[in-house]
């Protein structure tokens, strides 16, 4: 089947988290090189990236994530045009990722262009659940086959999304998209975005 929707990722995918992490090692008192370097024990591992703590013994900072946002420059520089080239091809456009219903809000106010606008927060449940992309691809409106998924993580989203019968489009950039191979359930693997319209333009 043709692809008919594609649905991005947020964190590393549309968004450039360095503020973000940098502002959790201000919050901890740790140095910025401190907190990667226990983010790449994290990945290295397999580890969702909260484990950091316990590999630095401690907890993080109370409010490390429930009140941050996302400003308009943290978005990556392709993200915007990508999002505009995509709806001009003619498919449906999604943001999902692994949000809290702040980061979710955030997206609406930008007015970004997109057809749809969701989080975990919102679909009540979290990837790498085969659930996520479930609802997904009733947030598409067509079957799974003719929805593509855009993503940084192998383990949260290119090898669920395959496994959901999605089309898997691996991000490579950012922590997880530096240091995690594309494997072969991938339908593509871009470095930027500005690669990803001509890798869809051969799935219409």
């Amino acid at each position: 089947m043709a692809l008919r929707a594609v649905f991005f990722d947020v964190g590393e995918t549309l968004v450039d988290e360095e503020r973000w992490w940098r502002m959790l090692a201000e919050r901890s008192g740790l140095q910025p090189h401190v907190i990667w370097a226990a983010l790449g024990v994290t990945i290295e591992r397999g580890e969702e990236h909260n484990e950091l703590w316990r590999h630095l013994g401690g907890e993080g900072p109370a409010s490390w994530v429930s009140d941050f946002t996302y400003e308009l420059e943290d978005l990556c520089p392709d993200a915007v045009a990508c999002l505009e080239t995509v709806q001009a091809l003619g498919l449906r456009v999604g943001i999902v990722g692994n949000q809290p219903e702040l980061m979710e809000r955030w997206a609406r106010e930008q007015s970004l262009p997109a057809d749809v606008i969701s989080s975990s927060a919102s679909l009540g449940v979290k990837k790498p659940d085969p659930r996520f992309f479930e609802l997904v691809v009733e947030l598409a409106g067509c079957d799974a086959s003719e929805v593509a998924y855009a993503g940084d993580r192998v383990d949260n989203d290119v090898l669920p999304a395959a496994a959901a019968g999605l089309v898997a489009i691996h991000i490579r950039r950012g922590p997880w998209g530096r240091l995690q191979a594309t494997p072969p359930e991938a339908t593509a693997g871009v470095d930027d975005l500005a690669s990803l319209a001509d890798a869809l333009a051969s799935l219409l």
